[in-house]
Protein backbone atom coordinates (compact mmCIF):
# COMPACT_ATOMS: atom_id res chain seq x y z
CA UNK A 1 0.00 0.00 0.00
CA UNK A 2 1.25 3.63 -0.86
CA UNK A 3 0.73 6.57 0.74
CA UNK A 4 1.51 10.31 -0.11
CA UNK A 5 1.83 13.09 2.39
CA UNK A 6 2.30 16.66 1.63
CA UNK A 7 5.00 19.09 3.44
CA UNK A 8 4.40 22.70 3.12
CA UNK A 9 7.05 25.06 2.52
CA UNK A 10 7.19 28.07 4.71
CA UNK A 11 8.47 31.77 4.34
CA UNK A 12 11.30 33.06 6.02
CA UNK A 13 11.46 35.43 7.96
CA UNK A 14 12.00 39.33 7.54
CA UNK A 15 14.16 40.67 10.44
CA UNK A 16 15.68 44.26 11.29
CA UNK A 17 18.13 45.68 13.58
CA UNK A 18 16.32 48.09 16.33
CA UNK A 19 17.88 49.83 19.57
CA UNK A 20 16.55 49.75 22.72
CA UNK A 21 17.60 51.27 26.37
CA UNK A 22 18.26 48.19 28.47
CA UNK A 23 18.73 49.55 32.66
CA UNK A 24 21.46 48.40 34.34
CA UNK A 25 20.05 48.24 38.02
CA UNK A 26 22.40 51.20 38.88
CA UNK A 27 21.43 55.21 39.69
CA UNK A 28 22.91 58.34 39.67
CA UNK A 29 21.88 61.45 41.62
CA UNK A 30 20.93 64.26 39.01
CA UNK A 31 21.91 68.13 40.22
CA UNK A 32 18.82 68.45 42.00
CA UNK A 33 18.89 65.35 44.07
CA UNK A 34 16.83 63.13 42.00
CA UNK A 35 17.75 59.97 41.51
CA UNK A 36 17.62 58.53 37.96
CA UNK A 37 17.83 55.10 36.59
CA UNK A 38 20.84 54.31 34.08
CA UNK A 39 20.57 52.68 31.03
CA UNK A 40 22.38 51.25 28.23
CA UNK A 41 22.06 51.41 24.33
CA UNK A 42 21.94 47.77 23.20
CA UNK A 43 20.89 46.18 19.60
CA UNK A 44 18.14 43.44 18.77
CA UNK A 45 16.74 41.90 16.07
CA UNK A 46 12.90 41.64 15.80
CA UNK A 47 11.17 40.32 13.49
CA UNK A 48 8.93 42.73 11.28
CA UNK A 49 6.79 40.13 8.72
CA UNK A 50 7.14 37.71 6.55
CA UNK A 51 9.38 37.31 3.05
CA UNK A 52 6.91 37.21 0.36
CA UNK A 53 9.57 35.58 -2.02
CA UNK A 54 11.94 33.38 -0.04
CA UNK A 55 11.79 30.23 1.20
CA UNK A 56 13.11 29.36 4.59
CA UNK A 57 15.04 26.03 3.06
CA UNK A 58 15.89 25.31 6.61
CA UNK A 59 12.81 24.85 8.12
CA UNK A 60 11.53 22.64 5.29
CA UNK A 61 14.81 20.71 5.41
CA UNK A 62 13.76 19.57 8.94
CA UNK A 63 9.92 19.24 8.22
CA UNK A 64 11.15 16.76 5.35
CA UNK A 65 12.85 14.64 7.63
CA UNK A 66 10.72 14.87 10.77
CA UNK A 67 8.33 13.33 8.08
CA UNK A 68 10.82 10.65 6.51
CA UNK A 69 11.39 9.78 10.07
CA UNK A 70 7.55 9.26 10.96
CA UNK A 71 7.06 7.23 7.57
CA UNK A 72 9.89 5.06 8.43
CA UNK A 73 8.86 4.27 12.67
CA UNK A 74 5.32 3.76 10.79
CA UNK A 75 7.25 1.08 8.63
CA UNK A 76 6.84 2.87 4.84
CA UNK A 77 10.10 3.00 2.87
CA UNK A 78 10.12 6.73 0.75
CA UNK A 79 10.10 6.19 -2.99
CA UNK A 80 10.39 9.73 -4.18
CA UNK A 81 10.02 13.60 -2.95
CA UNK A 82 8.42 15.52 -6.01
CA UNK A 83 8.80 19.55 -5.16
CA UNK A 84 5.53 21.74 -5.88
CA UNK A 85 5.60 24.57 -7.24
CA UNK A 86 3.49 27.89 -7.14
CA UNK A 87 3.64 30.89 -8.72
CA UNK A 88 2.11 34.54 -9.14
CA UNK A 89 2.23 37.71 -10.81
CA UNK A 90 1.45 41.28 -10.94
CA UNK A 91 0.76 43.88 -13.33
CA UNK A 92 -0.22 47.73 -14.04
CA UNK A 93 -1.89 48.91 -17.08
CA UNK A 94 -2.23 52.54 -17.87
CA UNK A 95 -4.76 53.94 -20.46
CA UNK A 96 -3.72 57.40 -20.89
CA UNK A 97 -5.61 59.54 -23.70
CA UNK A 98 -2.99 59.16 -26.58
CA UNK A 99 -1.83 55.63 -25.93
CA UNK A 100 -1.18 53.10 -23.33
CA UNK A 101 1.82 51.40 -21.29
CA UNK A 102 1.78 48.63 -18.96
CA UNK A 103 4.17 46.24 -17.50
CA UNK A 104 3.83 42.69 -15.57
CA UNK A 105 6.20 40.11 -14.32
CA UNK A 106 5.43 36.99 -13.34
CA UNK A 107 7.28 34.39 -10.52
CA UNK A 108 7.14 31.36 -9.50
CA UNK A 109 8.27 29.67 -5.82
CA UNK A 110 8.08 26.49 -4.43
CA UNK A 111 5.19 25.63 -2.22
CA UNK A 112 6.22 22.42 -0.86
CA UNK A 113 6.91 18.65 -1.64
CA UNK A 114 5.04 15.51 -2.13
CA UNK A 115 6.43 12.32 0.00
CA UNK A 116 5.60 9.66 -1.69
CA UNK A 117 6.05 6.18 0.31
CA UNK A 118 5.58 2.16 -0.01
CA UNK A 119 4.72 0.08 3.00
CA UNK A 120 7.06 -2.16 3.88
CA UNK A 121 5.70 -6.00 3.88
Amino acid sequence: MNKTIFIKAHFKPRHKEITVEVPTGKTTTGFFGGKKEVTRKETRREQIGWSNCEIDGERLATDISQAISELNNAGYDVISITNITSGDYNYDYKAPQYGSYGYGYGYSYTEGVLILSRQLK
